[in-house]
């Protein structure tokens, strides 16, 4: 669904999306005994900084781009912001940074480059966008088809009305989405099906490569096989509840950790979950980019026991 232009009022117009841009909230929450999942932004600290910096509440729709290449102009004067992924912000040709409050003039273009680390960039602009919603939430869940479409050129997309006091800081530092080293270190627990492998080192010794099918569902891990316990080889499991962080294990032994866009159910033993205070972080995670997950308490910390 696209938002229909509204002559007069405060909007956005999308010139470039890159691979991929898509209008997200803080998601559906509480719909998952329906059998709808919780969608919204992907990395929710990204999204919620780029909104409170705006004067937004946390839950205002902004545009969650992936690797960069956005282009925008605005219509009417509007206060943006780009956080999430270090990507290079221009204004008109200008540049600017990532972090920095914009004040686009009627007509101005906001564009963002190739992402120089991470994945997902995200914008928000005064107000909010004021796309029509879904079950209560304007996000787009790429599972389910709920809400908008993939935005496209010539959307226009209307802004909302101010909903908190002015900002009161121009700009925040950029963090960068990756450990010293290069590797992304993901702290995990024991999932409800842990005792499904051979030995927790299984998950912890590999240094896991993200696949290129990774994507809003799921990041894909690559490298040594996980193997099943010799109790579970071959058994099957009814499908239970999964969350966001699962880490499920296939009968391939590749683990898939399951990010916003994730069903609500899964038929695959869940062998740990990533904490939710680094979900957010694997969020950013790109095709290529090393991980390692390491247990978070001693008792599993050791291969073999």
């Amino acid at each position: 669904m696209r938002a229909a232009e509204r002559t007069g009022e405060r909007a956005v117009e999308i010139l470039a999306t890159g691979p991929r841009a898509l209008v997200e909230d803080l998601g559906r929450p509480g719909l998952a005994r329906l059998g709808v999942g919780r969608s919204g932004a992907t990395d929710r600290t990204s999204h919620a900084l780029a909104q409170r910096l705006v004067g937004n509440t946390d839950d205002a729709a902004g545009v969650e781009v992936t690797l960069g290449g956005l282009r925008l102009r605005a219509r009417g004067a509007l206060l943006a912001v780009v956080t999430g992924a270090p990507v290079p912000v221009t204004v008109d040709g200008r540049p600017r940074t990532p972090g920095e409050l914009l004040h686009l003039r009627d007509g101005a273009e906001l564009a963002l480059g190739t992402a120089t680390a991470g994945l997902r960039a995200y914008v928000a602009v005064r107000g909010g966008l004021d796309v029509p919603a879904e079950l209560g939430s304007r996000s787009t869940d790429t599972l389910s088809g709920l809400g908008p479409a993939p935005l496209a050129v010539g959307d226009v997309l209307p802004v909302g009305e101010d909903v908190r006091a002015l900002p009161t800081l121009d700009a925040v530092p950029v963090v960068e989405p990756r450990d010293s080293g290069g590797e992304v270190v993901l702290r995990v627990a024991p999932g409800p099906r842990r005792d499904w492998i051979a030995s927790p080192g299984a998950l912890v010794d590999p240094l896991w490569r993200v696949s290129s099918r990774s994507d809003r569902i799921g990041v894909r891990l690559e490298g040594d096989a996980v193997r099943r316990d010799a109790a579970h080889e071959g058994a099957e499991l009814p499908s239970e509840g999964v969350v966001r962080g699962s880490i499920q294990v296939p009968p391939g032994g590749e683990p898939v950790l399951f990010l916003a866009d994730h069903p609500v159910t899964g038929g695959y033993p869940v062998a740990a979950v990533v904490l939710d205070a680094d979900v957010d972080r694997a969020a950013q995670l790109r095709p290529g980019d090393p991980v390692r997950l390491a247990w978070t308490n001693e008792e599993t910390s050791h291969p073999g026991r």
